[in-house]
């Protein structure tokens, strides 16, 4: 069975799962990957303890170090356009590795505050990069031996990285509280580092030469795509920070209004916030299904929607049953933009994967920055629980972007039909 460009498709009935266990990239950028969520998810929400308790950061400082991580899409891009004309994907992605276990390893040891400020914005906006290096490669080996079961593929990758965002922060409270943040803090070094382990020797396939491809796949890129070439990405990302921008607003305010105004039981505020990433990991497969069917980015569209209703149920309801209403559709926005988005972004710039790719995964640096930014101002204008009408305008602005990028891709799909059409059966001449 082959794909009309000559490659090979793997048998029909081959389970996307079965794919993953098999193939030894797949199955290790899966190891990886977790690991890396594992690491990343770990640290992400008590740095900000770490510099107050052991640095003697105040609260304001504490919090301006999330600003430093605005250098990642400008360290990613650097690596993924040098990666695009040189296709050592998994050479770029070790190299990165390394620079975040050294870079976790030093804020560990740090004995000034401004240490830890300099090697997060120098060093990990670099490492961060090794997440899109994979999945760079994961596109290029798809591409030469493609399946039925390729955007299947990286869904299921993706899925080992929210996995790990799921357990980190639970391992990582538990490190802090029992040996300190210090020891945390090398852990997460350490598990940085073991994304190399499962890889082991292997060597990523290099990306397709224009000759070599099927038409409408990755090409490599000989030069750096013009900014022109580049504009539907740049487009996408935007829409996609809009969205992502509201996890920062929550993660700051959502705890803070059920504890001190809802006054709501512990154990209560725990199941809301644990249900989001469970119907997260349960709606991922699900999702590049229905994308395929109705279209990737209309699917992303209702998504966006459900996160105006989300932010909606958490300004306006007032009860518990509104905040887990309110959880259960970001679980579904998160479903599909976690398993769709990295597709989609390769897809709308399908010279340069490795470039596409880092922008899109370093986006969330710069929607972090404007959700803390957005909702710290609007905490302080309305109170809660009205800020989380800022998460949902901006979450309607993508609704409205998306929707415009929905019709032009169905638009495109159905041109591309019909050129296909016309190429297989051409019009007789009469």
């Amino acid at each position: 069975m082959t794909d009309g460009g000559g490659a090979t498709l793997a048998p029909a009935k081959a389970s996307t799962i079965r794919v993953v266990l098999s193939h030894p990239l797949y199955r290790a950028s899966t190891l990886a990957l977790f690991l890396s969520g594992l690491g990343m998810s770990a640290a992400a929400p008590l740095i900000a303890s770490f510099l107050i308790t052991e640095l003697g950061a105040s609260f304001t400082v504490a919090g301006l170090y999330y600003l430093t991580s605005l250098t990642a899409p400008v360290a990613g891009y650097l690596v993924g356009a040098r990666s695009d004309r040189t296709g050592r994907r998994l050479g770029l992605f070790r190299i990165c590795a390394v620079g975040g276990f050294l870079g976790w390893l030093g804020i560990a040891y740090s004995t000034e505050l401004w240490m830890p400020f300099v090697i997060s914005a120098v060093v990990l906006g670099f490492a961060g990069a090794a997440t899109s290096q994979l999945f760079a490669a994961i596109h290029d080996e798809l591409t030469a031996q493609p399946t039925v079961a390729n955007d299947g593929v990286v869904a299921v990758v993706r899925m080992a990285l929210t996995a790990g965002w799921v357990i980190g922060p639970v391992l990582g409270s538990f490190l802090a509280a029992s040996a300190g943040y210090r020891t945390m803090l090398v852990f997460v070094a350490v598990a940085t580092l073991a994304q190399i382990l499962p890889l082991g020797n292997l060597r990523s396939t290099p990306p397709l030469s224009e000759e070599q491809s099927p038409r409408g796949s990755a090409r490599a890129a000989k030069s750096a795509p013009t900014l022109r070439a580049m504009l539907p990405l740049l487009a996408f990302t935007a829409l996609y920070i809009c969205v992502y921008a509201g996890e920062s607003v929550k993660y700051a305010f959502l705890p803070l209004y059920m504890n001190e105004q809802l006054q709501l039981a512990p154990e209560l505020s725990g199941a809301i916030i644990g249900i989001q990433p469970l119907v997260e990991l349960a709606l991922m497969p699900l999702a590049v299904v229905v994308g395929r069917r109705m279209g990737m980015v209309r699917l992303m569209t209702f998504a966006a929607a459900c996160g105006v209703g989300a932010n909606l149920f958490f300004a306006l309801s007032g009860t518990a049953a509104g905040l887990f209403a309110g959880q259960i559709l970001m679980g579904v926005v998160w479903g599909v933009f976690a398993a769709l988005g990295i597709i989609v972004a390769q897809r709308l710039l399908p010279t340069a994967v490795a470039t596409a790719s880092a922008i899109f995964i370093s986006s969330t640096a710069i929607s972090s920055a404007l959700g803390g930014l957005t909702g710290g101002l609007g905490a302080a204008a309305i109170g809660l629980p009205l800020v989380f009408l800022v998460p949902a305008a901006l979450a309607g602005v993508a609704v409205i972007g998306l929707a415009i990028m929905s019709r032009k891709e169905t638009r495109r799909t159905s041109m591309d039909v019909v050129g296909e059409t016309e190429e297989v059966a051409p019009r007789s001449d009469s």
